[in-house]
């Protein structure tokens, strides 16, 4: 073999000088610190889901066997199932088995809980992401306006409306679209899912309702926040009378420095708001018939199937922690000020 060049050696000596800068820069260290934050949320969440899971009353082994079954039957299930091992035995089993890639076995059905969790992710997943985008795409443009003139007809309007939503339940409002769209107008089903391997087009009408029950309450949450955030910017910071006295049009002031400097406070909501959005998710699947991961859950919850029951709190969770995780970054991203744990 022929010895490097020196313009090879020096290449080389400043690609690891670059990747030793970039593995100690502020922005690496932040995300280091975060990811290992949230995966103690997670695994603390998961102990205490464990738990309070073990401390519940009932048998499931008894329930399994059914009520003309011997008491030997009975021990043979339980070991067969392993709720013979004491509490926080079964916990680093499920544990180390979660490592390895295993989620485990239904108790009721026998089916392995990760192809329950692929058949019914995706459904899930689909009514968060729609419902978070529709909540957006109605909440921003219609803040702007309603900021644009504070007071006037729009904006009583819009914080009337907003009101009324948020006083809303939205297993309510479920019910109410049901009614109107699907009872009345028969314009939509109401129940019922269409996978997107049948089409973009079916798939989106059978989720039209459930993602309108899930998205029209924090589209009126987001509205009322960006609307109250947007007028106390306009009247109270400094740049933006700086840039009215530099001849900037309403519009321009609104988006380009209102708004921008408003934008923050709407990720911290929105990061917030996920998990919410997530959980609502168990009811409104409920009500359409949605195959998704809050039927399971509450069917695992239902029939004591503990180890669904398990997976499903810890996917919730892992999603809302993701998305603050998500959050926190864009803030350093957005505004190199900001220097969380620095000092």
């Amino acid at each position: 073999m022929t010895a490097p060049t020196l313009n090879q050696v020096a290449r080389t000596g400043e690609r690891s000088s670059f990747l030793g800068r970039a593995s100690g820069s502020p922005l690496m260290r932040l995300v280091a610190r975060r990811l290992f934050v949230s995966i103690l949320i997670v695994w603390a969440i998961s102990a205490l889901v464990f738990a309070m899971l073990a401390a519940m009353p009932g048998d499931v082994a008894r329930n399994q066997a059914g009520m003309g079954a011997s008491e030997e039957q009975v021990d043979d299930l339980r070991r067969q199932l392993g709720l013979d091992q004491p509490p926080v035995a079964r916990y680093f089993l499920w544990l180390s088995a979660v490592f390895r890639g295993d989620f485990g076995s239904s108790l009721i059905s026998g089916q392995p809980i990760s192809t329950l969790v692929a058949e019914r992710l995706p459904v899930t997943m689909e009514l968060v992401l729609l419902a978070f985008v529709v909540s957006l795409a109605i909440a921003i443009p219609v803040a702007v306006l309603a900021a644009r003139k504070p007071g006037g007809i729009f904006d009583r309007g819009v914080m009337v409306v907003s009101m009324t939503l948020l006083a809303v339940p939205n297993y309510v409002l479920a019910l109410l679209l049901v009614v109107v769209f699907a009872v009345l107008l028969r314009m939509l089903p109401a129940i019922g899912y269409v996978p997107l391997s049948e089409g973009i087009i079916p798939n989106l009408i059978s989720v039209t309702l459930p993602v309108a029950a899930l998205a029209i309450p924090l589209a009126a949450f987001y509205t009322r926040f960006l609307r109250g955030d947007l007028v106390e910017v306009m009247n109270s910071q400094d740049y933006v009378e700086t840039a009215r006295s530099k001849g900037a049009g309403p519009w321009r002031v609104l988006w380009q420095h209102a708004f921008r400097n408003s934008s923050f406070g709407m990720l911290t909501i929105v990061g917030l708001n996920i998990g919410g959005l997530v959980g609502g998710t168990v009811i409104i699947e409920q009500i359409f018939a949605m195959p998704g991961l809050g039927v399971m859950l509450l069917q695992g919850a239902l029939s004591g199937d503990s180890p669904v029951v398990l997976v499903c709190v810890i996917i919730f969770a892992a999603v809302a922690v993701g998305a603050n995780l998500v959050v926190d970054l864009m803030y350093a991203v957005l505004d190199p000020r900001i220097r969380y744990g620095s000092h």
